[in-house]
């Protein structure tokens, strides 16, 4: 199972609102950039210093603000400063175990989700990163632990102005960011649903220890992917009924379309657990009749031979007067004997389809 290389003990005695990033370092560097726009005007820069961003708080326009790396603590620090943002809420994006959760502050909303690998290979397990976005008024921030191209589609969109995203406000670009992050989960069932299929086919055609210890890494990943996209739902649910002044009513509808996103994933992750539950069952019951199989095979083995054994016990014994003993065709008649109790015998268990 996938876990955090860094553990909260390091936290241990530290106050509350500490910022102490807990994870693996995915990025060298922290990268922060700049989409800020509206219907008419577009501008996109890399920033170098966070009190350049004061300069957009107070502008109509739409500010995304994008963090690749969260390991430097000072960049985050002069963010909180620069928008206000409570040292808890700083806090809960460098530990990055948290859980999918959602949080309305009042002046913005916090948002926590899951980003899972879609680059696994069948022998490595699952693993995620922890998006974080805060929307506020006029603005959104998010966060990334490493660079990677997730949500350059909506960068594309903005910038050539597709879509109702350059009319609407930060609203609208949280709930693309989550569409984005929910879509991705799809990509990962699908290929997690043909594993399930050629280890469902190899059950059935051979089962072999290897099949085995494939469902049971595919269990693994799902109760991996279950327990982040289980929080998931409750906070898309909490965003969907929140009356926060921060999310229009026109946004309402898309909100309630993700929150079906979730539904849909949550209902495929438990009907691969099933599956799998039910591939371990079939697999134990298949070793079971291969045993039954064998030992079938042994007891009609050792039947036929407990009364061949018999005779041949009986002639093996070393008694002087044996009748049997001075036959001519004594040794012959002692085989056509064995051999006949053999093929009655056979015939029997045949008949009776023990065979």
């Amino acid at each position: 199972m996938p876990r955090p290389t860094k553990s909260r003990s390091q936290k241990a005695g530290l106050p509350p609102g500490s910022l102490v990033h807990i994870g693996e370092k995915l990025s060298e560097t922290t990268k922060v950039t700049l989409l800020d726009y509206d219907g008419d005007h577009y501008l996109e820069k890399n920033i170098d210093h966070i009190e350049e961003l004061r300069a957009f708080m107070d502008r109509q326009t739409v500010s995304w603000v994008h963090i690749e790396g969260i390991h430097d603590t000072r960049v985050l620090e002069q963010l909180g400063d620069v928008f206000g943002l409570h040292p808890l809420i700083l806090e809960d994006i460098l530990n990055t175990d948290q859980r999918p959760k959602m949080q309305d502050m009042g002046d913005y909303i916090f948002i926590v989700l899951k980003r899972f690998c879609n680059t696994c290979d069948e022998h490595s397990d699952i693993t995620a990163e922890q998006v974080s976005v805060i929307l506020g008024p006029k603005y959104v921030i998010s966060f990334q632990e490493r660079k990677e191209a997730l949500l350059d589609p909506i960068r594309e969109r903005i910038k050539t102005s597709k879509g109702r995203i350059r009319k609407t406000g930060a609203d609208y670009l949280a709930y693309a960011i989550i569409d984005m992050i929910l879509d991705s989960y799809f990509g990962i069932l699908e290929t997690l649903g043909e594993k399930i299929e050629i280890e469902e086919e190899a059950l059935v055609n051979n089962p072999a220890q290897s099949t085995l210890r494939a469902i049971q890494h595919l269990k693994r990943d799902m109760i991996f992917l279950r327990k982040s996209i289980w929080p998931l739902r409750e906070s898309i649910s909490a965003l969907e009924r929140s009356e926060s002044p921060l999310i229009q009513d026109a946004t309402g509808i898309y909100l309630k379309d993700i929150y079906d996103h979730a539904i849909q994933i949550i209902d495929t992750v438990e009907t691969y657990r099933e599956m799998l539950s039910g591939m371990i069952d079939i697999y134990l019951s298949s070793l079971s009749n291969r045993m039954n199989q064998v030992m079938k095979v042994l007891t009609i083995i050792a039947t036929i031979f407990i009364p061949l054994t018999f005779l041949a016990g009986v002639y093996g014994m070393n008694f002087k007067h044996f009748p049997e003993l001075e036959w001519h065709w004594g040794y012959l008649l002692f085989w056509i004997i064995s051999m006949t109790i053999a093929v009655v015998m056979l015939i029997l268990f045949k008949r009776k389809k023990w065979l």
